[in-house]
């Protein structure tokens, strides 16, 4: 197929990007599984679903910004794009992402428990009303 100059440098780009994007979502992929080591099983059907949905993402990618254009230097740019990725960038956005999934954590904690802390106050003050013993 007979591309310009233009939408061969796009493909290149966007097929680049799209190996970082796959590096992210393997660093997030790290963080949510944690470094707790499992049943063996589970870890490969973990990492099995893992690669489909990377798959699947990067494919949806690819279709939007270039049609879904797969030759071999797209599997290659993808390939630079996540070697790169992990040996510039994923230090220290890892810790960033990590910091933010402990603030996401905290943040449903407390708006959790401050949705529920009325509900429990009501139901504690009314268990132990019927419990005491009053003296006429």
């Amino acid at each position: 197929m007979i591309m310009s100059i233009s939408v061969q440098l796009k493909l290149i780009i966007f097929s680049f990007i799209a190996g970082i994007i796959t590096g992210i979502l393997f660093d997030i992929y790290r963080i949510i599984r944690g470094g707790s080591v499992s049943n063996k099983i589970v870890i490969f059907i973990e990492d099995i679903l893992f690669w489909i949905f990377a798959g699947a993402t990067v494919f949806v990618f690819l279709l939007y910004t270039n049609y879904a254009y797969t030759d071999a230097y797209v599997y290659l740019w993808i390939g630079s794009g996540i070697y790169i990725y992990f040996k510039i960038l994923s230090k220290t956005l890892f810790n960033i992402e990590k910091k933010i999934f402990e603030l996401c954590g905290k943040l449903i904690r407390v708006t959790v428990n401050f949705i529920l802390y009325p509900v429990q106050f009501i139901i504690y003050r009314n268990k132990f009303k019927k419990n005491r013993n009053y003296k006429k």
